[in-house]
This record gives structure tokens, sequence and C-alpha cells, in this order.
């Protein structure tokens, strides 16, 4: 008996980590939305003015401070600058994308 009710309280606990889990999945989403939103727009402005699609120094520069951020969060700096990285691949893919549509040539 003790043991069922054991079990039953661990399946409780789970369940309420995994809410938990589920409603930062669903706020993860909806940030990087709006992170690409924003994304959007400066490539739409690179763009119009010539602008490279990459900015190398930029992303050195956040590399950095994401590595400060997760370090100071207890995250593994290096599982950061992962995910950093393939934001930004995708973030570059999508302003290559917009630049190609404006006329400009894939720089930089």
């Amino acid at each position: 008996m003790n043991e069922e009710k054991d079990m039953a309280d661990a399946r409780t606990i789970l369940a309420g980590y995994r809410a938990s889990i589920d409603n930062i999945d669903a706020a993860l989403i909806h940030m990087l939305a709006e992170r690409f939103r924003c994304t959007k727009a400066v490539g739409v402005l690179k763009a119009a003015h010539g602008l490279p699609p990459a900015d190398p120094a930029r992303e050195q520069e956040q590399i950095t401070r994401l590595r400060q951020l997760a370090k100071d969060a207890h995250l593994d700096p290096d599982f950061a600058e992962k995910f950093l990285n393939f934001v930004v691949r995708e973030v570059i893919r999508h302003h290559e994308q917009i630049a190609a549509s404006n006329g400009a040539s894939k720089t930089g």
C-alpha cells in the first residue's frame, strides 16, 4: 500500500514538472517568434541599405555575452553557444533571402 502511495505521489510530482516544462516550452516558442520578428526587420533594413546579411563582430559579441549569461544562470555555456549559433544561422539565412528578394547580393 505504501509503495502504491509513493508511486501516486511520484506521478503527481511528475505531472507538475511536466506542466511547468510545457509552459516554459510555450514561452520559448513565443520568445523565438518575437525574436525572429525583430530580426526580420533588421534583415529588411540591411537589405534596403546594402548591408551584408551577416555581422561576424556582432555575432562574436553575442556569443561572449550569452556565454556569460549562461554561466550566471548555471547553464552550460557550450550549450548556450550552440543554441545561439543555430539561431544566428537561421537569421542569416532569412537575411540572405530578404536581400535576394530585394535584388541585393549575398555578401558577408
